[in-house]
Parts: C-alpha cells; structure tokens; sequence
C-alpha cells in the first residue's frame, strides 16, 4: 500500500470544496439541531467511509482502461463537477432532517447513516472520488475523500450556522467549481503531452 500525501491533499481540498454547498451538510446541521451532534457525526461518518469505498472500487474499474480513455473519462467528469457547481440552482438549503427528535446512541445512528447514504448516491463528491481513484490511486484517494466528508459534516454540527450566516456558500461553490474546470483542462492536457 502506497500513500501518496499530494494525492490525498488534492483529494480532501477537492471533496472538501465540493460538500461544504452540498444538501449533506444541511441535512447534518438540521439533524443536530435535533439529536446529538457526536452521535449525528458518527452515522454521517460512516455512511460517507461505504460511499468512499464504492467510488474508490468503481475509480479502480476505470483505471484498468487504457491510459487515454482513464483521462479522457477523468476530464469529462471533472468538467461535470464544474457544471454542476458553477451552474447554480441553491435549492439544497431547504433539505431538512425532519421534526420529530430522535433520542438514543443507536437510533440517531442510524437516522443519519440512512439519511446520508441515500442522499450520496450518484453525487458530485462520490463521482469526484470515483474519478479521483482511477488517476490518483485508491488508498490515498479514500483517505483524503473519507477525511474531506467526515470534517465537512463535523464542521456542520460544531460551526454549521456561523458558516451559513457569514459564508455565502455561491463563493464555496465558485472555488469549487473553478478547481473542477482546471483539473478537467490539466487531464485533458495530460492526453496529449
């Protein structure tokens, strides 16, 4: 097992930018506003370590490909990721964990593992890792994109409405965004040099 620091950076930087505007940190802070934050967090952890583990396992798939095909699929993702993020449409602020309290180590676990692994599906982050994986190596890649989600929803529970008061989270989305669209020129640069 070969962990590579550079690659586990880029994957939290990457992941990290593209949660922070994303429906699951509002659906954690929701959630600890109505049950115990450390317990919210670990549900929220460990729905997001199996999603790594899918997008880790479908990114090395992808990188059994030919070199090529890996970054042509590398740079369409990414230039999707910038779309998706630079695109707009914040309807993500009205996602809320629902009214009723949820007492209990086990049922507030499981409240938020279910909340979180269904709404990962297909997202933004688990595509990033997916195609992060196939280019950057599995180990550091689940590292990195494992951390980036579980500080994104610690960061919800312990800061979650000073971020949302203070940080217009259309700039999270632009840094995010603009980060995607490099990485998809660089990868596809990469083709041909």
């Amino acid at each position: 097992m070969h962990l590579d620091p550079l690659a586990i950076l880029t994957a939290f930087g990457l992941i990290f930018l593209a949660e922070l505007p994303d429906k699951t940190m509002f659906a954690s802070l929701a959630m600890g506003t109505r049950m115990k934050p450390l317990y919210v967090w670990f549900g929220t952890s460990a729905a997001f370590i199996v999603h790594v583990a899918i997008a880790v396992g479908a990114g090395s798939l992808l990188g059994l490909l030919p070199d090529w095909v890996v970054k042509l699929v590398s740079a369409l993702m990414f230039a999707f990721g910038a779309f998706m993020l630079l695109r707009g449409g914040d309807d993500d602020e009205d996602d809320e964990a629902g009214g009723k309290t949820v007492t209990g180590f086990w049922p507030v676990f499981g409240t938020a593992f279910m909340a979180v692994f269904i709404g990962e599906w297909g997202d933004l982050t688990q595509i990033t890792t997916a195609n992060l994986a196939a280019t950057n190596g599995t180990w550091s890649t689940a590292i990195g994109s494992a951390a980036a989600l579980m500080a994104v929803s610690a960061l919800a529970l312990v800061a979650g409405r000073f971020i949302a008061k203070r940080v217009p989270l259309k700039t999270v989305q632009r840094v995010g965004g603009a980060c995607m669209l490099l990485l998809a020129v660089w990868t596809l640069i990469e083709i041909f040099v």
